[in-house]
C-alpha cells in the first residue's frame, strides 16, 4: 500500500538517515520492526506511533523536534549523544529546498497523531523587560528551582553545577569537582582574612570550600530560593556560618561599602546578556578593591557563529533569556571598564567530560528522578546535557576562565611572576 505507515516511515528514514548515521543509530518502529536491520547498535531511535516522524520533522525547527522527544512521540535508547552529529548533517540538507519540500510531502501522508503534550514544566513564559532583575528572577527560578533532590541525584556531593577539572580521564566526578573548586581558589590567590563575593553561587560549594580551606570570609548570591535554603543549611552543618553565607540577591543589588578583595562568578555569566555586559563589569569593578582579582568562568560561543534570535530548544525549555557571548566580546567590555586581563584558559574538554558524567548519572537514576520531576522534565535535562557535551566536543561551545585584575593605584598587581603556584599541593 502506498500509504502504509510502516513502508512510508521506512522510505522516509532512508531519506533522513544517511549511511554514516546508520552505523551508529538503528530504528525500532511501533510494531517492533527494525530499520535498516536488527543489528545491535550503540543508539536506538524508538518511534512510538505511526505519526512519529511527522511530529518530529514537519514543524521544521529544533523546538518541534525536541518536543516530539519530550512528549514521547519518540525515545532514544542507548547513547543519546550520537543523535546530534546526525541532526547537524540533516540541518545542512534542509537547506536544499527541493529535498525539504519532497520530505514534507511524504511526512504529510503519515497519520496526524501525536503523544499527549501533558507535563508540569511547559515552555518558559517570562514577563517584563528582558534582563530586568524581576525577569531574571523568573528565568533563574524556571531552571534552578525545579527540585534540589532532582539535582542531587546526578551532581557531585557538593552540588557543583558547572564544569569540573580533570587531571586524568579516570577522575570520578567528586574528585574532579573538588579539583575545580581548589583550582579556582588558587587562581584567585585567596588568603586568610580576605573577603570573597561569589556571584551566582549555586548551592554554595565554592564559598564553603573557600571558607574552609582558605580562611576567607565569603558571601554567595543567587536568585534561586531553593539554592539559598540548601546552601545555608550546608554552611550551618559545616560549622562555617561565622565565615560564609548565601543570600537571595541579584549582582545589581549587592551593597557592600567595604568592598571585596576577590570576586568570582562560575556558570552565572550566561544569564547576564550581551546588552548588560557593561553594567555587569562596572558593578564588579565597583565592588572590587584596588589590587583585587575577579575570576569570570563562562560558556561562550564562537565569534564566527551568529546568535540565534528565534526560538530554540535552549531558550524555550532550558535557559530562557540565556546568551552565549564570544570571549572576544566579553574581554573587550571588561577592558573598557578598566579591568586588566591577566589570564584566560579554556576548559572545553573538561566540560564535555563533566556533562557525560552528569548524563550517565541522570540516566542511572531515571526512576528515582520521577519522584521529583515528571518525564518531560527529566528528558529536558537528558537532551540538553547530551547536546551540550557534543557542542563542547566539536568546539561549537567553549568555556573560559578569565582572570581579571583591578590594578592598584600605581598599577601594581601583587601577582607572582609565573603560574607555578597554581599547580603546587594545597598547604
Amino acid at each position: 500500500m502506498a500509504n502504509d505507515p510502516v513502508e512510508l516511515t521506512q522510505k522516509l528514514l532512508a531519506e533522513i538517515l544517511d549511511e554514516e548515521a546508520t552505523r551508529a543509530i538503528g530504528v525500532r518502529l511501533w510494531d517492533g520492526t527494525y530499520w535498516p536491520d536488527d543489528r545491535p547498535r550503540p543508539t536506538t531511535l524508538v518511534l512510538n506511533h505511526p505519526g512519529a516522524l511527522r511530529q518530529m520533522f514537519l514543524p521544521g525547527d529544533e523546538v518541534g523536534l525536541a518536543e516530539a522527544y519530550l512528549y514521547n512521540d519518540f525515545d532514544v535508547e542507548g547513547n543519546i549523544e550520537a543523535i546530534f552529529p546526525v541532526a547537524e548533517r540533516l540541518r545542512e540538507r534542509i537547506r536544499d529546498t527541493k529535498w525539504k519540500l519532497r520530505l514534507a510531502k511524504d511526512l504529510l501522508r503519515l497519520p496526524d497523531q501525536k503523544a499527549p503534550r501533558a507535563g508540569r514544566r511547559g515552555r518558559a513564559r517570562l514577563r517584563g523587560r528582558r534582563h530586568s532583575i524581576e525577569r531574571d528572577r523568573q528565568a533563574i527560578s524556571y531552571h534552578y528551582d525545579v527540585s534540589n533532590e532532582f539535582y542531587a541525584l546526578w551532581l557531585d556531593r557538593r552540588m557543583v553545577y558547572s564544569c569540573a577539572y580533570f587531571t586524568s580521564p579516570d577522575d570520578d566526578l567528586d574528585t574532579a569537582q573538588e579539583q575545580k573548586l581548589d583550582y579556582t581558589c588558587r587562581k584567585l590567590r585567596l588568603r586568610p582574612g580576605q573577603r570573597l563575593l561569589d556571584i551566582g553561587c549555586g548551592w554554595g560549594g565554592l564559598v564553603i570550600h573557600a571558607a574552609r580551606h582558605y580562611g576567607v570570609e565569603a558571601l554567595g548570591i543567587t536568585l534561586s530560593r531553593n539554592q539559598v535554603e540548601w546552601a545555608n543549611r550546608r554552611i550551618a552543618e559545616a560549622g562555617l556560618a561565622d565565615r560564609c553565607r548565601v543570600e537571595l540577591l541579584d549582582y545589581r543589588e549587592v551593597d557592600e561599602p567595604e568592598g571585596f578583595d576577590r570576586l568570582v562568578s562560575v556558570g552565572m555569566f550566561e544569564h547576564v546578556g550581551e546588552e548588560m555586559l557593561e553594567v555587569y563589569f562596572r558593578r564588579a569593578w565597583h565592588l572590587l578593591k584596588p589590587g583585587g582579582l575577579f575570576l569570570n568562568h563562562a560558556i561562550a560561543r564562537r565569534a564566527t557563529d551568529p546568535w540565534s534570535k528565534g526560538p530554540t530548544f535552549s531558550n524555550t525549555y532550558v535557559f530562557p533569556d540565556g546568551e552565549l557571548i564570544p570571549i572576544s566580546t566579553t574581554l573587550k567590555v571588561a577592558e573598557m571598564v578598566g579591568f586588566e586581563v591577566r589570564d584566560v584558559e579554556s576548559l572545553r574538554e573538561h566540560y564535555a567530560m563533566t556533562l557525560r558524567h552528569w548524563v550517565r548519572r541522570l540516566e542511572a537514576h531515571h526512576e528515582e528522578a520521577l519522584k521529583y520531576v515528571d518525564e518531560p522534565t527529566y528528558r529536558v535535562w537528558r537532551l540538553f546535557m547530551s547536546g551540550s557535551a557534543h557542542g563542547f566536543t566539536v568546539g561549537r561551545h567553549n568555556v573560559y576562565q578569565s582572570l581579571l585584575l583591578k590594578p592598584g593605584p600605581n598599577g601594581e598587581s601583587g601577582l607572582p611572576l609565573t603560574r607555578a603556584d597554581l599547580y603546587l599541593p594545597r598547604e
